[in-house]
């Protein structure tokens, strides 16, 4: 028989650390539970897809300037075309295959500024095409959160109702889903698929205080944000640099992080604003760089969801500066709900006393997350456990997993 033809969707190979490690994870999945299938992907990124992960890859949009502000007569008409092109290469190219999987990312949320012609539009496209053509496409531990958008929600409510599988990384975004109109009734909950990476082993603490990572972000708020996005930006800059200055005067080595090439702008402004050897910065080319950074250090302070599950995997204790309800999620689930402060918000005072509280406690803390790894690992076991029966052809199932004990 021949091998199944398995695709991959998503902002992939665009500079997000987050979004590549969930492919990564995924395909870590593929190749050991169905190495004989025949993958691909139709993704932000196509080259870097291929250069890193090797295998074949298409470019997600016709318009080779889809993200780039459209103001000129031409440059509009372009998207315009564009859009319409895409219907066609989305469909020819979901045909195409047996299934089609999203791995992880927040594809049914806007915490972040999105507009509904762009990847809502593109992620309905891939489920649309997947029902007319009748290629199974998989939601696999997604991220959702309810969208008042009108446009966008109606994407995001279609797109969910149109795929042949959904899985999501956190109990809130099956509720999301839930309330947006979709039935969730046979959807189950499982962590990201970044937590079935591998990790190295944490450094043991050495009795004196040592580095702290800080993990940035070029944060502007959400979708509903948009009018007071340098506020916001601004804020959040201004308490992580009181925060970075109060500990190089303690002596804290402070090592810089990012999760998006977005984010070295703000690495530049906290570099500017601390003129200090003590602070440097690191540039991670994949959620494994975070990690080996991540588990050197004594402590995480960090912004971005997937910097966040990097310190966590490591067992390094972290402290949260969500942006966002999944952020809270993320923390509680892994047993530190306690040390969580708004990225909106950020009062330098009130971080430095959590922060100190995070130290204080980091040996209990570090075994409280080497039982909840253990448990996450575990539970993604069974996710592709259940990914090989439901989305795979009887062929497919000599390579099916072994339940996790």
């Amino acid at each position: 028989m021949s091998a199944a033809r398995v695709g991959l969707f998503g902002l992939l190979g665009s500079g997000n650390l987050g979004n590549d490690g969930s492919l990564e994870a995924l395909l870590g999945y593929l190749r050991t539970e169905h190495p004989d299938a025949e993958v691909d992907a139709l993704c932000g990124g196509p080259e870097a897809v291929t250069a890193r992960f090797g295998i074949p890859a298409t470019r997600l949009h016709w318009n080779r300037a889809e993200y780039r502000t459209a103001s000129r007569v031409g440059s509009v008409a372009s998207k315009g075309l564009g859009k319409l092109v895409d219907v066609f290469r989305t469909a020819a190219w979901v045909r195409r295959h047996d299934v089609v999987i999203v791995p992880g990312m927040g594809v049914l949320e806007a915490t972040l500024p999105l507009r509904p012609w762009g990847f809502p539009y593109s992620l309905f496209l891939l489920c649309a095409s997947g029902r007319l053509t009748r290629t199974r496409i998989a939601l696999v531990s997604v991220g959702a959160a309810e969208i008042k958008s009108r446009p966008t929600r109606a994407l995001v409510r279609w797109s969910g109702r149109l795929a042949a599988y959904r899985s999501y990384r956190d109990g809130q975004s099956r509720d999301a889903m839930r309330a947006m109109g979709v039935d969730t009734a046979r959807d189950e909950v499982y962590p990201d698929l970044a937590f079935s990476l591998p990790a190295p082993e944490s450094g043991a603490p050495t009795g004196t205080p040592g580095t702290v990572c800080l993990g940035v972000m070029d944060f502007h708020g959400g979708n509903d944000d948009r009018a007071r996005a340098d506020e916001i930006y601004g804020r959040y800059l201004d308490g992580t640099i009181t925060f970075v200055r109060t500990l190089v005067e303690e002596g804290r080595p402070v090592r810089l992080l990012t999760g998006d090439t977005c984010d070295e702008a703000v690495v530049s402004a906290i570099l500017d604003a601390v003129r200090s050897p003590l602070v440097t910065a690191a540039r991670p080319a994949s959620l494994a760089d975070l990690m080996d950074e991540m588990a050197a250090a004594d402590s995480v302070v960090a912004v971005r969801y997937h910097n966040l599950i990097c310190a966590l995997k490591t067992g390094t204790p972290v402290l949260a500066l969500c942006y966002a309800a999944k952020s809270d999620a993320l923390m509680d689930r892994m047993g530190l709900g306690a040390y969580c402060h708004p990225a909106r918000e950020v009062d330098a005072d009130r971080l430095l006393e959590q922060f100190r509280d995070l130290e204080k406690h980091a040996a209990e803390l570090r075994r409280t997350l080497a039982e909840r790894n253990r448990t996450a690992v575990r539970q993604l076991a069974e996710q592709f456990a259940a990914l090989t029966t439901t989305l795979f052809p009887a062929r497919d199932h000599a390579h099916a997993p072994r339940k996790a004990s």
